[in-house]
């Protein structure tokens, strides 16, 4: 019997570091990273609201660090490229609102070591995280979500980097890409869209070829052909945008900062959040595991579940999905992962493990995750495949 062809489309987005939601996430990201390189024990959480002139920083924090809230914030927007006042929304200029204060005690003695109803460090909330990874490319992510990121990445180099040439981009915008999926596997770009915010003298046809001249830049030619739809600004206009033209808060691109909507959520998000948050912590390290058990060859497609309980540290279930792709069974990934030996899914083991609370000894941050996607950078720890083989020999492979 001959096989089936099976044929889909799938789409996922990305929006850049100038996007509102995402200007409060780096904002989050960028307090996080200040407490935890003077206090690598400090507790953050930290939400951020951005809209017209405005920075709103609440949330709970403890900390022996010293922190200027207020510099790092407009350093954050500044950096992103929120400089003229005539946008409605500017670091220099803006005011900005402190209403932080200290973790909840109750919360603190369940995820401190020693304290609470249990000696080892808990985890922080109760929940379910997702990681994810996939062999359709080379960084074992999902085509659509990997590409969507570098058509806003590669954008946004442009305009830091060569403000003369490019000076008509302003730094809100969004992409969409659509990839035709032959069999499970990415064969050919369908869409592109792309809206971007601009200065009122940009021509429409300067958006149109550069963002064609970056969806070659930074998708690989075997994607690419003629006919691709291109829809740029599609709206006709997008001279207001930013925090001025959306209000921003932190938390609310869970499915850019993951997958793009492949594989499953479980509803946290993570910028503003210190490792002891299992919502990222537990979701950098499902991420880890999964990469892993793909980069080892035993299975084309992963997705690994972690669920904890607050205050309880090793995780309530361990579960393995590999898509009727794996070439071991995934009751024998499951006893791998559930035995702790070779990846220790307890906070503290997670935390240790990848260097959460030192980021800056590794050279990465956290702000850097904070746009551009959390996942597909080897950057950072969690990236890493160092486990594969060792994965192979566990398992007889």
């Amino acid at each position: 019997m001959s096989k089936i062809n099976s044929r889909h489309v799938f789409t996922s987005e990305s929006v850049s570091e100038g996007h509102p939601d995402k200007v409060s996430d780096c904002i989050s990201d960028s307090i996080l990273d200040a407490c935890l390189e003077q206090d690598p024990e400090s507790r953050v959480a930290c939400e951020t609201l951005t809209t017209t002139d405005l920075i709103v920083l609440s949330g709970e924090i403890t900390t022996r660090a010293s922190v200027n809230w207020e510099a790092v914030a407009r350093k954050a927007a500044a950096d992103i490229g929120y400089t003229d006042p005539e946008i409605g929304f500017c670091a220099e200029s803006c005011k900005v609102f402190l209403c932080l204060h200290p973790q909840s005690p109750d919360i603190s003695q369940g995820v401190t070591e020693g304290q609470g109803a249990f000696l080892e460090q808990g985890a922080g909330d109760q929940g379910m995280m997702f990681g994810y990874a996939s062999n359709e490319t080379a960084e074992l992510m999902p085509a659509p979500i990997l590409y969507a990121h570098r058509i806003m990445e590669r954008l946004a180099e442009l305009r830091h980097t060569d403000p003369d040439t490019y000076g008509f981009l302003r730094p809100d915008s969004k992409s969409q890409v659509s990839f035709l999926y032959e069999n499970g596997l990415p064969v050919r770009l369908e869409t592109v869209v792309v809206s971007h915010q601009h200065t009122p003298e940009m021509r429409d046809e300067q958006l149109r070829e550069l963002v064609g001249m970056v969806t070659e830049e930074v998708v690989p030619e075997t994607f690419l052909h003629d006919d691709i739809v291109y829809y740029c600004n599609p709206t006709g206009r997008f001279v207001v945008g930013g925090p001025h033209g959306d209000t921003g808060l932190t938390g609310r691109k869970i499915i850019v900062d993951t997958y793009g909507g492949v594989g499953a959520h479980g509803g946290g998000a993570f910028s503003g959040k210190d490792p002891s948050k299992v919502d990222r912590s537990a979701a950098y390290m499902g991420r880890y595991v999964a990469k892993n058990i793909v980069a080892a060859g035993l299975a084309d497609k992963c997705e690994v579940q972690l669920a904890y309980a607050i205050g309880v540290a090793r995780p309530l279930s361990v579960n393995v999905a590999t898509y009727g792709t794996g070439k071991v069974s995934e009751e024998a990934l499951g006893k791998i992962l559930e035995a702790g030996d070779l990846f220790d899914l307890r906070p503290e083991g997670i935390i240790s493990g990848l260097g959460l609370k030192t980021p800056q000894a590794s050279g990465w941050s956290y702000r850097q995750t904070a746009a551009y996607g959390h996942f597909g950078r080897d950057s950072f720890p969690w990236e890493k495949t160092d486990k594969a083989e060792t994965l192979k020999t566990a398992l007889g492979s």
